[in-house]
Order: structure tokens, then C-alpha cells, then sequence
């Protein structure tokens, strides 16, 4: 797991929280996404999150072939909770839940 993007209600003030944090200016910031990059891990702070039905931090696996992924993981028993879709960019995002309902992002760049 490479990034966790957390859902925000004020961009500005995660934004400060969390480059305190992490001790770090953002390495993308825009009115969409706010995102710190430490070593090779990625945090991310959307301020959509809680409107696409985020209720905490999800992690984010990166994939090759996201679509694959979902197949896999839907056949041995995970449910599609977003579908794959754009989000800048080359980028595609996914969420899945495993049989307990956690959720699983899936990411391909």
C-alpha cells in the first residue's frame, strides 16, 4: 500500500494538520486533491471524500492493470464499491470491500 487518502471537510486546515505532520509542504495541491509525498508513500486529502461516501482513510494498492484487479478480487469474494474512474490524468481509482466490508482502494497510474 503506497497511498491513504483521507476524506476533508476544509482543505485548508488538513492541509495545515497534516504538514505539520509530516513535516512537509504538499507535493500537489490543488482545490481537489492535496497530496504529501514522504519517501515513497503518498497522503492524500480529499475534500470530495465524505460526498463519495468515504467515512475514514482508505489505502490505496497500486496496480497495473486496475480493471484485472477488480476481476480478481470480486472472484474471490470482495464487492465492487466504486467502479474504476478517472481522477487527473492517466490515474484511475477503485474501492472494493472484502467479505467483512472493509474497504480496499485500488489505484493505476
Amino acid at each position: 500500500m503506497q497511498t491513504v487518502i483521507y476524506p476533508v471537510r476544509d482543505l485548508d486546515k488538513a492541509k495545515a494538520v497534516y504538514g505539520a505532520l509530516l513535516g512537509t509542504e504538499p507535493s500537489s495541491d490543488s482545490p481537489y486533491y492535496v497530496g504529501f509525498t514522504v519517501g515513497e508513500q503518498q497522503i492524500g486529502l480529499d475534500p470530495n471524500g465524505h460526498r463519495q461516501g468515504m467515512t475514514g482513510p482508505v489505502g490505496y494498492y497500486h496496480v497495473d492493470d486496475i480493471r484485472a484487479a477488480i476481476e480478481r478480487l470480486v472472484a474471490a469474494g470482495a464487492q465492487v464499491q466504486q467502479d474504476a474512474r478517472g481522477v487527473g490524468g492517466t490515474r484511475q481509482i477503485a474501492t472494493v470491500t472484502d467479505p467483512d466490508g472493509n474497504v480496499i482502494g485500488l489505484l493505476q497510474d
